[in-house]
């Protein structure tokens, strides 16, 4: 009988080589860790894995991790910025204002002194009043207070005549026959010496002069006398109608005394031409002689307006 044939011989062992054959028998050596060339031998630290991406709806749903922008800061939160502002816009409504109200004056006064200007040709200037507002009265259409004055020139052929006006409560409402009415109005009327002088002599074209070369006042008997190479001639204004009358007291001429009613009736013709038949129903109220000549009143209250259609009509353009 035949032994089994063992293994065949493989050689010393791999397990043997690595032992260490010591006095109490072999000892295990501790196994020798390699790293990749050039990599640090200590222990290297924990790096967590990177996230994977997100999906659409991911991006969505999940809030926007971008800061937000800072909070605009509010303006004008300064009080003196407050007041400034304030101050700024005030005063633009106040220049607004006071230009429309010089601009609605001057149109105003142009108006009223052109239409006085051209019945008394002369030269006049207007004024309203300062209370209130000329842009309220023009949105009320109510006038309180106008004044007017002229030149001092003429008024119609009586030269040296000046007159000043005070108008009150004019309300504008059109009608087909007026523009309004007025409440009020005062006129004093100064006719001066000279200007008598001279309204006479024109009024007598060649001998004016020898008629009439000088005008004395007597205050105390209100009396005008009148001296000339060829008459002289005492008269005392009273009112008379609407107007001034000069009523002759004396009448010489060439050295004879003439009776007053010979000439009386071309004289009234004259005065009636100058201070009669005024617009506005103004009438003379009364008059009076002074050291420098002759002051007259006239008035006239709730007169009406005249529309103005013909445009002959010194009222047409206001």
């Amino acid at each position: 009988m035949t032994n089994p044939q063992g293994p065949p011989h493989e050689g010393p062992s791999t397990w043997g080589a690595s032992e260490d054959h010591g006095p109490f028998g072999p000892t295990s050596a501790p196994t020798e860790q390699h790293y990749p060339a050039g990599a640090d031998t200590q222990q290297a630290s924990y790096a967590p894995p990177p996230l994977p991406p997100l999906s659409p709806t991911e991006r969505v749903s999940r809030p926007s991790e971008q800061p937000e922008p800072p909070a605009k800061k509010k303006r004008f939160r300064d009080p003196l910025s407050i007041v400034l502002i304030c101050v700024i816009v005030v005063s633009l409504l106040l220049a607004g204002l006071i230009g429309g109200e010089l601009y609605a004056r001057h149109v105003a006064d142009t108006k009223v002194a052109e239409a006085v200007a051209c019945e008394v040709q002369d030269q006049a200037t207007a004024s309203f009043g300062v209370a209130p507002l000329l842009l309220w009265q023009l949105a009320t259409q109510h006038f309180t207070n106008i004044s007017v004055s002229t030149a001092g020139n003429q008024i119609r052929d009586a030269k040296g005549m000046k007159i000043d006006i005070v108008i009150k409560d004019v309300k504008l409402d059109r009608t087909s026959s007026s523009k309004g009415t007025i409440g009020s109005l005062d006129a004093t009327i100064t006719w001066t010496s000279d200007g008598i002088k001279d309204s006479v002599q024109n009024a007598v074209p060649v001998l004016g002069p020898f008629v009439t070369n000088s005008v004395t006042t007597h205050p105390a008997d209100g009396t005008i006398e009148l001296k000339g190479m060829l008459d002289n001639i005492t008269t005392k204004p009273v009112v008379s109608g609407k107007g001034i009358q000069l009523q002759i007291q004396s009448f010489n001429a060439l050295g004879f005394t003439l009776p007053r009613e010979s000439v009386q009736s071309t004289l009234d013709a004259y005065t009636a031409k100058l201070t009669a038949d005024y617009p506005l129903g103004i009438h003379a109220d009364s008059v009076q002689v002074t050291p420098t000549g002759v002051t007259s009143h006239f008035s006239t209250q709730n007169a009406t307006i005249p529309a103005g259609e013909n445009n002959d009509s010194c009222f047409a353009n206001i």
